[in-house]
């Protein structure tokens, strides 16, 4: 007797499946009108979320370009007392002082490379899993619409 009353009794899946088959297009139309404001509002969100994350990328990136300039800066300042040394005849200052400049241009290298790298993740700046998003969301009401 279980089994004929189980066989009977339509599932949550079937009710939900006939009773959208059921509401009429000006039912659906309201509740298109409710939902597209909240999925607006949430993919709005969403593209905020990831532009703050790539702008801090892109200030980390900025900074270590900003770091190696400066690196770079001594750099020269180092090359400049080593080339001054170097013509006052005193080879032992100025192989030291070149020594010290190439080692600090080999710093701001390194540096202006990882920068080079932070930038590079946070571009383009287009908030390419919000738009994903968006054209799955309008794919599926597309789909929707045709059934």
């Amino acid at each position: 007797m279980d089994d004929q009353t189980d066989a009977t009794i339509p599932s949550s899946a079937d009710e939900r499946a006939a009773r959208d088959s059921e509401r009429s297009a000006g039912e659906l139309v309201k509740e298109i009108a409710e939902l597209v404001p909240k999925l607006v509002r949430e993919e709005v969100k969403l593209a905020q979320l990831e532009l703050t994350r790539k702008g801090k990328q892109a200030g980390i990136g900025l900074g270590m370009f900003g770091g190696s300039t400066l690196i770079a800066l001594y750099a020269v300042g180092c090359l400049l007392a080593a080339a001054i040394i170097g013509l006052s005849g005193a080879v032992a200052a100025w192989l030291a002082a070149l020594i010290v400049g190439v080692v600090l241009l080999a710093i701001s290298s390194v540096a202006a490379l990882a920068g080079r790298g932070q930038l590079r993740r946070a571009t383009p700046a287009v908030p390419s899993e919000a738009i994903t998003s968006v054209q799955a969301d309008v794919k599926e009401v597309r789909e929707k619409a045709h059934r």
